[in-house]
């Protein structure tokens, strides 16, 4: 921590923060980036790190930790500050800057951009017996290492993306997967449903539709679960090791819900340029709002790129918002 002002502070280290981190040492501004996580990344690092990403420029496919840590390296390479394990309580205007108020101390800035993902981010939990009691010891609701169920009897509940990816990506190295799931429907990318159905008709996953868990079993250590089927109210005992819960997740803004920014639910709302109704204050990424927003990485990119080209021009009217080609600048002649 340092008693510097920085030109821009930057609130979230995944892909957008470290993207705009990049371009704020492209402009040649000093950067800041503040992130309540241990480690850099946002959801690349802690949510999925083995999940394939497909839909991002120049990667026909890239593994999340992978790309967590290309963007790292790109993001790091102009020397930004980094205050990781730490959130943001307060952002109050001190002169023609900002004073962020972090759990370690004050962070001085004359811009900020958020970029905060979704917020903070609670599970949505297992409403049943042994849930609680066993989370962490054999229930997880984020998988970090796929090899840790290697040869172990597993239990998916859940019907979106996350677990339908992780179901396809786990059955080969499990010694049984079962999915339950509450309906027959599935909230996932249909060749992921195909997949699926296919898996299911080869033998190599239990599905169980129209299935919900009663009760996970274990003493200290998950041993099994009971499955219900919804429609008849029959009940099934698996033997377990281990349940994985991909019940989405609940975003919530936190504390900047009282920073007086004008929000849409849990969106913040910024204007054409990635501005919120603070001058000064910036959004890019999932976190932020408007008529057509679509969340993704690629977006978070572009949304990056205006909210500090459009800082840098704050900070320094004579500067230009546009950069021009990257090649073009003087900052990359010797790379």
């Amino acid at each position: 921590m340092t008693s510097k002002t920085f030109d821009i502070t930057i609130i979230g280290g995944g892909p957008t923060g470290l993207f705009a981190a990049f371009y704020a040492g492209m402009r040649g501004i000093s950067a800041k980036i503040v992130d309540s996580l241990p480690e850099l990344g946002g959801q690349l690092t802690a949510l999925y790190p083995e999940k394939y990403i497909f839909d991002v420029g120049g990667f026909p496919k890239i593994l999340a930790k992978d790309l967590a840590r290309e963007l790292t390296a790109q993001g790091l390479q102009f020397g930004p500050e980094v205050a990781l394990d730490e959130e943001v309580h307060t952002l109050s205007r001190n002169g023609d800057g900002f004073v962020l108020q972090g759990s370690s101390g004050e962070h001085r800035t004359k811009t900020v951009l958020i970029a905060g993902g979704k917020g903070a981010f609670e599970p949505r939990h297992l409403e049943c017996p042994g849930y609680a009691e066993l989370l962490g010891k054999g229930v997880y609701y984020a998988v970090k290492d796929p090899e840790a169920y290697r040869d172990k009897r597993v239990l998916i509940v859940g019907g979106g993306d996350s677990a339908l990816d992780w179901t396809l990506m786990l059955k080969d190295r499990v010694a049984s997967l079962t999915v339950a799931h509450r309906r027959e429907g599935f909230r996932a990318h249909e060749k992921s449903v195909d997949d699926l159905m296919n898996a299911s008709a080869r033998g190599q996953v239990d599905l169980r539709v129209f299935h919900e868990v009663r009760e996970i079993l274990g003493d200290g250590r998950v041993t099994g679960a009971t499955i219900f089927d919804n429609r008849t109210d029959e009940d099934t005992t698996l033997q377990l090791d281990a349940v994985l819960t991909f019940l989405g997740f609940k975003p919530d803004l936190g504390p900047m819900k009282s920073w007086g920014l004008e929000l849409d639910k849990n969106r913040i709302l910024v204007d054409q340029v990635m501005e919120t109704n603070i001058p000064g204050v910036y959004a890019a990424g999932d976190i932020v709002g408007y008529e057509g927003k679509l969340d993704l990485i690629a977006t978070g990119f572009a949304e990056a790129c205006i909210a500090v080209n459009n800082a840098v021009h704050r900070i320094d009217p004579t500067a230009r918002v546009n950069p021009g080609h990257s090649t073009n600048l003087a900052i990359f002649k010797d790379k």
